[in-house]
């Protein structure tokens, strides 16, 4: 099934769709250079990497101008999809790894999108940054890492108000009920759990932790302790 039928069919707009498949041409072809993707069979793009990604909008939370922050976008998963959408999110795509940055950034270059910026650093350091702590309505992270460390990299980055969202695969409940200490202690509450479901029998979900306060100045920690060493 070829990629309008597959957007038409999970009931979204395909407006979208002749940048989806540059995007996608630019992929595979930065992909022959660098290790950005092991997804490369043109339907498994499709459904894995871009209607995952517009699954986001089975929500309303990507609604108008917000300011949104993709870390750990890897190939841009799914924050140069969120952009492609909706031209009117304000998108920030962070990674630890230069070279992603670079492909990302031909993206942009190629398909002319604006207002969406690429950041290179690492969310322990830059979430402690007053240029960036506290100042987007949703952080958002795909295939990153466990939950409990998750909400360290990604809550000290969104405004109190604001949200984040975790998407993960049918092991959820098992993180969620090891998190609840970190989503207290960082600031957030679980507002809901989404189920998305796509072709080929894939089902994922939406975690939605809405930010109440303010998180305490001593998170996220250095020295990769939300990793070696997660809130419990």
């Amino acid at each position: 099934m070829n990629l309008k039928n597959r957007i038409e069919e999970f009931g979204l707009k395909t407006d979208c769709l002749e940048k989806l498949e540059k995007y996608r041409e630019l992929l595979l072809s930065w992909n022959d250079k660098m290790n950005l993707t092991a997804i490369t069979e043109e339907d498994e793009v499709n459904i894995k990497h871009f209607l995952d990604s517009l699954s986001l909008f089975k929500t309303n939370y990507f609604d108008g101008s917000k300011s949104v922050i993709d870390i750990g976008t890897g190939a841009g998963f799914p924050g140069i999809v969120l952009k492609i959408y909706n031209e009117d999110l304000n998108i920030t795509l962070f990674d630890s790894l230069n070279k992603r940055l670079l492909f990302l950034n031909d993206v942009i270059e190629r398909l002319k999108l604006k207002d969406i910026y690429t950041l290179h650093g690492r969310a322990e350091e830059f979430g402690r940054k007053d240029t960036h702590r506290e100042c987007y309505d949703i952080a958002v992270s795909r295939a990153v890492a466990n939950l409990t460390t998750l909400l360290e990299y990604d809550l000290p980055f969104v405004k109190v108000g604001g949200h984040f969202i975790a998407m993960k695969g049918p092991e959820y409940e098992e993180e969620l009920k090891n998190s609840k200490t970190a989503i207290e202690i960082l600031g957030g509450k679980l507002k809901e759990v989404i189920q998305i479901k796509l072709p080929s029998e894939i089902t994922h979900y939406l975690i939605v932790i809405e930010k109440i306060k303010e998180t305490p100045k001593k998170y996220p920690r250095a020295g990769g302790k939300p990793k070696n060493n997660p809130i419990r």
